[in-house]
């Protein structure tokens, strides 16, 4: 009898004879074993060859996942990430053509066709598509990308994905040193040096326009405290979403600053509209000189997108200047670039440069 043999009938005598010990089964060798933003140990048999990202703001995911070097390689299918006209992977990934483009309402039956050994969704998207997909046996990992405490747990995460931790690492780093130093400018700001800051999504969508603001858990409410302002609308009754708010509420909260987000929208346009019409004049934010339009390129720098870090920054200048003397917005934008997604001057002059939006005094210059 060979001694693999004898150790097997060995384990199994040993096995009956202590009531409760069973064999557990063991991840292969090459195996990864990771825990996703809903707490699920998930173990995949190899590092994901085939990537899918599909499923609601999937943006978020996917301009994340880019910073990895390996994206480009790896992710075989996903949803449209435009905004707007805009779409921003095609610029960072050259094999974005041969990509299969699912649609965003795309079911499990068809995220199935391209074959993914892994699919990354939203945590949101865990009822309506991810169960779907567990039932047809495809691997599923959730991540949030939401706030700052997200993006250092699921930045892990994707590092584990593609057995690039150091990259992981970088990331994080570069993201907390940026948190860090805005906090660190504004560490010793009185609370009544704090200005009431209005933050407003517009939109025209069906013709009807329209003025929302974020509810507290959003990154938008987050920006504006951790920038030092007090968001005006922290008091009111906002659901889970972005919230219709009316121009009588608007002008009652009478912020000292009003910042102004577009997504669909050129958002200088929607300014300019705004600072013509006479319901807006009468605002005092407005007669100050003190309505903005947020940055942003291809997308807007209020979301919970990398872009949240230009965002962070720039607001935090724009409400404290004093407190951010010689920052450089076009080297922070030119940094983001080159250090997240490698662009080269040229790159950022030719793709990023002509897009720019939003009350950006000097960048590019």
């Amino acid at each position: 009898m060979s001694s693999l043999r004898a150790f097997i009938l060995s384990l199994i005598a040993l096995m009956l004879l202590v009531p409760g010990l069973t064999l557990e089964a063991q991840p292969p060798p090459d195996g990864i074993t990771v825990i996703d933003a809903l707490g699920r140990e998930v173990t995949l048999d190899h590092a994901p060859q085939r990537i899918a990202i599909t499923g609601k703001a999937l943006i978020m995911i996917a301009d994340a996942i880019y910073m990895f070097p390996e994206a480009a390689s790896r992710v075989v299918a996903v949803g449209n990430t435009g905004q707007g006209s805009l779409n921003f992977l095609p610029v960072v990934d050259p094999a974005y053509v041969d990509k299969a483009i699912l649609d965003n309402q795309a079911g499990a039956e068809a995220i199935a066709a391209v074959q993914p050994d892994l699919v990354l969704l939203k945590s949101s998207m865990a009822e309506t598509l991810g169960g779907p997909l567990d039932v047809l046996g495809i691997p599923v990992i959730y991540v949030d990308f939401e706030t700052a405490e997200q993006y250092v747990r699921d930045l892990r995460t994707l590092g584990q994905l593609f057995q690039n931790e150091a990259r992981a690492e970088e990331l994080v780093a570069w993201f907390q040193e940026r948190t860090e130093r805005v906090a660190e400018a504004l560490a010793d700001l009185p609370e009544d040096e704090k200005p009431r800051v209005l933050l407003v999504y517009y939109t025209d969508r069906d013709g009807a326009v329209a003025f929302n603001a974020p509810p507290a858990s959003f990154i938008q409410t987050w920006l504006v405290q951790m920038a030092g302002g007090q968001p005006v609308w922290l008091d009111a009754e906002l659901g889970k979403g972005w919230t219709k708010v009316t121009l009588e509420q608007i002008a009652a909260w009478d912020a000292d600053h009003v910042y102004v987000v577009a997504y669909f929208n050129p958002v200088d346009d929607v300014v300019a509209m705004l600072q013509a019409d006479p319901q807006w004049q009468a605002m005092r934010a407005v007669r100050d000189g003190r309505l903005y339009g947020f940055p942003g390129d291809f997308y807007s720098w209020d979301q919970p997108d990398p872009r949240w870090v230009l965002g962070l920054t720039w607001l935090g200048a724009s409400l404290h200047p004093d407190r951010f003397v010689g920052l450089d917005m076009d080297q922070e934008i030119r940094s983001f670039y080159s250090d997240l997604y490698g662009l080269d001057d040229a790159a950022y002059a030719e793709f990023v440069l002509p897009i720019l939006k939003g009350d950006l005094p000097g960048a590019g210059e």
